[in-house]
């Protein structure tokens, strides 16, 4: 049985499957799934895929009945990053597709970022842009095969999906350094060390680990998910202090919330309680 079928056969509930130019996009719940399916690629990405996954990102952030996004790949790796000759033009061009309205940039560099959270699972080969997609999503779990690398430089290139600004704010400078200007390999190990990745899973059992993940942050209260990642990401982004000078006057707007009365009453009534993100 392949990486799919599995998929497929574990889910069971899906409501919907969707495949174009090579993606997945599969609702569970209120998961959306974002699958690389092109295997006997290793899951190259072409121009098409970047475009399905930008607006695969714009459905999750727009429809209020999704509330994490679980990105991964069908078959024995993640991606084996570009498929390079495709984009050769596009990067002459100086800069990455041109997105449409309802598409988001999977790897965060342009300024409109998912408000929602993403979960990513990698497997086999996660080379350039599956390092730089993963650095911009929330919760990430690697399967225990899992090799990493920046790739670039071997290519006459440089890394220009946010891997350069990311990685060594996530793993040190040297630790980045190291294998931005080598184009080596690093581990899962190494990964789960340096915090890079959440947690290892067994190969074929890291999209179940990530799926549990996901459906975790998916019972939480929504509008409390938001503002908790909104917040992190503001610290990043502007800093500590500006963070923290919006924490009450972005909670004022949640303690109006039906959610926020019925963490309460859950509290009290001492049950799970059953969030409707509103």
């Amino acid at each position: 049985m392949s990486n799919g079928d599995m998929v497929r056969v574990r889910l069971g509930c899906i409501k919907e499957v969707g495949i174009v130019s090579d993606i997945t996009v599969e609702t569970n719940g209120h998961v959306l799934l974002i699958g690389f399916n092109r295997p006997r690629k290793y899951n190259a990405m072409t121009p098409e895929m970047y475009h399905d996954v930008a607006r695969a990102y714009g459905r999750l952030d727009a429809d209020p009945n999704l509330r994490v996004g679980l990105v991964h790949g069908v078959g024995p790796h993640m991606t084996a990053g570009l498929q390079l000759d495709a984009w050769t033009d596009i990067f002459s061009s100086g800069g990455l597709p041109k997105l449409e309205k309802d598409q988001i940039d999977p790897f965060g560099v342009e300024a409109r970022r998912c408000r929602k959270p993403i979960v990513m699972a990698v497997q086999g080969y996660c080379y350039t842009v599956g390092v730089e997609m993963m650095l911009n999503t929330d919760i990430r779990v690697a399967a225990t095969d899992t090799r990493f690398a920046m790739l670039e430089v071997k290519r006459g290139i440089y890394p220009v999906g946010g891997a350069t600004v990311r990685l060594p704010r996530e793993i040190g400078w040297a630790n980045s350094q190291r294998y931005l200007l080598t184009g080596d390999e690093w581990t899962a190990q190494q990964s789960l060390e340096w915090g890079l990745v959440t947690r290892l899973a067994e190969p074929g059992e890291q999209f179940d680990a990530a799926m549990e993940l996901a459906e975790r942050v998916a019972k939480a209260a929504p509008l409390g998910v938001e503002a908790a990642l909104n917040s992190s990401r503001l610290t990043w982004a502007e800093g500590e202090r500006h963070a923290l000078d919006r924490l009450f006057p972005d909670l004022m707007p949640i303690m109006q919330s039906e959610d926020a009365a019925e963490g309460v009453a859950s509290f009290l009534e001492r049950r799970e309680a059953r969030f409707q993100g509103r």
